[in-house]
């Protein structure tokens, strides 16, 4: 994970220099709705390129047959010759990938003392998002909220025993959020589960479970007391109904957003501005994230002959 987080830390910053290049992802919805594929290709410049696409599928009604909502592969391509160098199971990179980018906005955006966690819903993203979160603040105490409660004592189980801190299963979202200064909401709520009303000054929010226009996990309240920023404008304009929808209202313009993470990062904007400030992050998820992460994987699977060589027929 630590690894991971100053990955990502560098691909957004690369973005953010003109260094990258980062199409709007291309979503296939079938009719039924019961899920979507999408292909998001990328390419980042750096001392150690990286080229790829990662095709990954989403069907909610995974849950119920036990297995992950999020399936698909990370194609790492080599930048000098378009060759195809690797295949990587897409949900483990995105698993990590995406709690690292939130531990990224995490670092740059909330109060560096930061130590009461809220998690909200407790699946794949939140085991990952608990790891981040440790990795980045003095977290201390997390309150954890599911609609199931099982997987949510998992959870709270796993906070004990792996990073030593106070974990507690509440029964409402809003008891998860009372007091919290560090807020990440990744569920698959079409609704909202996080109310403006319940903010404190000084917390930051990582909303991470929404990706569609027509869903989202925060109320606009929320949107209107924070200070937005997002891992791409184009998506959040396309994808984000945490911004739409609010948009939509009437409550908030597309000025709403004070800045892409990796302009924060590279120091093009302050970030957070006052110990008061609410800070909320909408990530997405960028193609960029995907292939740095397979481009490392990669290299160290070379390094310790992890992996199995395959040859592909000609």
């Amino acid at each position: 994970m630590r690894i991971c987080i100053d990955l990502m830390a560098d691909a957004l910053a690369a973005r953010a220099r003109g260094e990258a290049i980062q199409p709007l992802r291309t979503p296939v919805r079938l009719p039924d709705g019961s899920g979507l594929m999408v292909t998001m290709p990328a390419w980042v410049g750096s001392s150690s390129p990286a080229l790829g696409v990662k095709v990954i599928s989403v069907f909610p009604g995974n849950r119920e047959r036990g297995e992950d909502s999020h399936q698909g592969a990370v194609l790492a391509v080599d930048p000098d010759t378009g060759a195809l160098l690797a295949l990587l199971e897409a949900g483990a990179v995105t698993a990590v990938r995406t709690a690292a980018v939130s531990a990224v906005a995490t670092r740059a955006l909330s109060l560096a003392g930061a130590m009461d966690l809220a998690m909200l819903g407790a699946g794949v993203q939140a085991v990952t998002h608990l790891e981040a979160m440790c990795a980045v603040r003095p977290i201390r105490r997390v309150r954890i909220w599911n609609r199931t409660p099982a997987p949510a004592a998992s959870l709270a189980q796993m906070a004990r025993e792996k990073f030593g801190i106070v974990a507690e299963v509440v029964n409402s979202p809003r008891e998860a959020v009372r007091g919290s200064t560090i807020i990440c909401t990744v569920t698959g709520a079409a609704e909202p589960i996080l109310k403006g009303d319940w903010l404190g000054p000084g917390s930051h929010i990582n909303a991470v479970g929404s990706s569609l226009a027509s869903t989202r996990e925060l109320d606009s309240d929320a949107v209107v007391k924070a200070s937005l920023f997002v891992d791409s404008q184009e998506s959040a304009l396309n994808e984000a109904g945490d911004l739409l929808i609010p948009i939509q209202e009437g409550r908030v313009t597309q000025a709403h957003i004070k800045a892409e993470l990796g302009d924060v990062l590279i120091g093009r904007h302050p970030g957070r501005t006052s110990p008061a400030e609410i800070t909320l992050f909408k990530s997405l998820g960028l193609g960029i994230e995907d292939v740095a992460a397979a481009r490392y994987v990669v290299e160290e699977a070379k390094r310790t002959g992890a992996g199995t060589e395959v040859p592909l027929l000609t």
